[in-house]
């Protein structure tokens, strides 16, 4: 398979604005793509991250297996320390759970503010993430019930603003991008899976290729009936658009539009519910 490449020159000028941003949060949330939730890690985040608290989202759950998720919930929480929320876009079910532990986790910053001579204030909390993790869809689960901006804060330029979350919590509006470095190509092949890394870097053949691959290895029963193949064919692009009947000029197997289609079967979840990282023991 090519080698994926995504150098964009803006890394150094994204990671200098988001250690900007960072220096006037209180609370980070971290989210994660529950499908891989350790490709989806950020390898320097706590480097990054410094001491400020944080609490870890594996969101889009809904699409993972969900029996690997309650495993790596447990791991994430051991490796890291860190309270560990399972999450899904399309239920906020788990709203009051979140603000509760963010909350929790600003309460020590308030009390040093208290014991300064301070007025207490509203916890400040920014949400980072790799990109299309679902960190905007965290964004406009906890600010549904508030549209209230606070206005911008001193070193914030005028497009970023806070939003009153309830009475003792701010968010920051814009999601902090953690810019990607794909020095891993097992990473990086995980990443474009999922949507994470721009098309121009990849060739959709070649990605689609080594997802047919996994799923072969992890989940070959639910690859096979999804794509109606034959047991005795191989699971590939070519035997998937004949059992589709997606023939070019009525003889060879049309590869490219297949490839598009088990890409994007994936990221809806309609081969299945999958999660790709394994944990190892």
């Amino acid at each position: 398979m090519s080698h994926i490449h995504w150098y964009p020159g803006h890394i150094a000028k994204a990671e200098r604005k988001l250690k900007e941003q960072l220096s006037l949060v209180d609370v980070v949330i971290e989210v994660l793509d529950a499908r891989i939730p350790k490709s989806s890690i950020y390898p320097d985040i706590t480097k990054l991250l410094g001491e400020i608290p944080r609490l870890i989202i594996l969101n889009k759950a809904d699409l993972a297996d969900e029996e690997k998720t309650k495993l790596w919930k447990k791991k994430l929480e051991k490796d890291f320390g860190h309270k560990v929320i399972v999450s899904s876009s399309r239920s906020n079910s788990d709203y009051s759970t979140i603000t509760t532990q963010l909350i929790e986790l600003g309460k020590p910053k308030m009390l040093k503010l208290v014991q300064k001579g301070l007025l207490p204030r509203p916890i400040r909390v920014m949400v980072v993430g790799m990109p299309n993790v679902g960190k905007s869809s965290i964004i406009n689960k906890l600010i549904k019930k508030s549209k209230t901006k606070t206005g911008a804060k001193a070193g914030v330029t005028r497009i970023q603003q806070w939003v009153r979350v309830n009475p003792r919590i701010d968010l920051l509006d814009t999601p902090g991008i953690i810019p990607l470095k794909l020095e891993d190509q097992k990473i990086a092949q995980k990443l474009a899976f999922v949507n994470s890394v721009s098309e121009n870097a990849y060739h959709n053949e070649e990605v689609a290729t080594e997802l047919i691959n996994i799923l072969s290895e992890i989940y070959n029963d639910k690859l096979y009936e999804y794509y109606k193949l034959e047991k005795d064919k191989m699971a590939t692009l070519e035997n998937i658009a004949i059992s589709r009947n997606w023939l070019i000029s009525g003889k060879e197997p049309d590869t490219t539009r297949t490839a598009a289609l088990v890409l994007k079967d994936f990221r809806d979840g309609k081969t299945g519910r999958f999660t790709l990282d394994e944990i190892d023991e």
